[in-house]
């Protein structure tokens, strides 16, 4: 458990708060590209800061606040310009950087200089990104799955009703698994009357889910370079199956973690970026990667859309599995109370979470560079002009043979994308044929004559 002000310290975001701070040492996504071409000025909120992100007619793009200096009319209503975005009570025209670069009637006489808040704005992967700390800002991290060859993408937006820290703590509860997509998942099936029907096979996730549970010896947590990586061992003398060892999702900090491998028929970010300090934006950021030697769908850009977590009359939809995540999330409260819970064995990770989370906003406050702060220094490019964490973790395509098999996230041609949040997106098809193309390209690779 933590102190009440330990709490404040870890989930508090705003201007001048701890972690607040710290966030703000982060390139964050705000928003897909995609969301720009449906409409080119959008209101978006991070950080417990109100911002207006637009795209002007020359293609720019610019993050500035969402009020106008002359009679603070909200921008979001902005016209966009050639060379910035144009209130549209009186015309005032504002720049990527913030300055008002025109005032029609009025007088031209003398230097305007007053500025709107502004901060500088990257695309990468399909989304947005804001740095809204200290200048100069840092380099853009190109986590591997924004850059990954021959694949397909799409993002999942929601916004959860709860602080980001319970969203993110999600990622150090490896056990969790068992009871919320293993145990609930067959209730949540049982009552919609679907069981026989959608978990007739034994590949359904529930089932290897619940097994999670059984035959804990214990839980571990180790620091990497860019987070942290944690998981289960697992004794048949207490109860598993068999003695092993169960890694789970990959942690970077501050606030993203990965399941599966880049380079899978199916891997995901999970992003839990601080809107304020009761409310979530997350971004499911989906890639689907085909092996060397396998053609890609045709899609279209990385197109974004929003998994319903409501059905027509205003229940929960909680069979598919981020929907039973966001539940639990947002059934912790606003901001938990971390000063009453508490903690068990398998809350390991937990703790160390919210260690590193100290740790780093420590180093804030003592002027250091956080963890994954990467200062835009010529001397850290490679030869080939890359940076060292391009890419930074690398695929295991060449160390198995058959992927399909390997879990349901795999299987999407065969009928389990419906027990995934992609079951909703737009390219979700495509999908299911990129993952029947790779299980044939597999399977005939499996019957190649192996050398003597």
């Amino acid at each position: 458990m933590l102190s009440p002000q330990q709490n404040e310290r870890l989930t508090r975001v705003g201007p001048g708060t701890p972690c607040g701070e710290l966030m703000r040492r982060y390139w964050i996504p705000i928003a897909p590209v995609a969301q720009l071409d449906d409409n080119p000025v959008r209101k978006v909120r991070v950080l417990c800061e109100d911002l207006v992100l637009y795209r002007d007619r020359s293609g720019r793009l610019g993050l500035i606040g969402d009020r106008c200096l002359h009679r603070l009319v909200d921008m979001v209503h902005g016209i966009p310009d050639v060379d910035g975005l144009r209130c549209p009570y009186h015309g005032w025209l504002y720049g990527e950087n913030g300055d008002c670069r025109d005032r029609p009637m009025e007088s031209t006489r003398g230097v305007f200089n007053q500025k709107i808040k502004s901060y500088p704005v990257r695309e990468l992967g399909g989304l947005v990104f804001a740095y809204m700390g200290p200048l100069p800002a840092p380099a853009l991290p190109q986590w591997d799955l924004f850059v990954w060859p021959n694949a397909i993408r799409q993002i999942a937006i929601n916004v959860i009703d709860c602080n980001w820290l319970q969203c993110q703590e999600n990622t150090g509860d490896p056990t969790h698994s068992a009871w919320a997509h293993g145990k609930f998942f067959a209730y949540v099936l049982e009552r919609k009357g679907q069981f026989g029907e959608r978990a007739a096979s034994l590949d359904h996730t529930l089932y290897d889910r619940s097994r999670m549970g059984d035959g804990i010896k214990e839980l571990f947590a180790r620091p990497t370079t860019h987070g942290f990586e944690k998981g289960t061992v697992y004794s048949k003398e207490l109860g598993a199956e068999r003695d092993r060892v169960r890694t789970h999702s990959t942690v970077i900090f501050p606030f993203y973690t990965q399941t599966d491998v880049a380079g899978s028929p199916r891997s995901e970010f999970q992003i839990r970026v601080p809107m304020d300090d009761t409310h979530t934006y997350h971004i499911g950021y989906q890639c689907y990667a085909a092996p060397p030697g396998v053609e890609l769908p045709a899609v279209n850009g990385v197109p974004w859309y929003e998994p319903p977590t409501h059905d027509a009359n205003g229940e929960p939809i909680l069979d598919y599995v981020l929907a039973q995540d966001a539940i639990m999330w947002a059934a912790q409260g606003a901001i938990t109370d971390r000063s009453q819970e508490i903690l068990g064995r398998t809350d390991v990770p937990i703790v160390f979470l919210r260690k590193q989370l100290d740790e780093q906003i420590a180093r804030v406050e003592q002027g250091l560079d956080p963890m994954n702060f990467f200062r835009n220094d010529p001397g850290m490019l490679h030869g080939d002009g890359k940076s060292p964490y391009q890419h930074w973790a690398a695929p295991d395509w060449a160390s198995k043979k058959l992927f399909v098999s390997a879990g349901f996230r795999q299987m999407f041609h065969k009928g389990f994308a419906i027990d995934d949040s992609d079951r909703y997106g737009p390219i979700v098809e495509q999908v299911k044929e990129l993952h029947r193309r790779i299980e044939e390209f597999e399977l005939d690779v499996s019957r190649e004559p192996q050398p003597a």
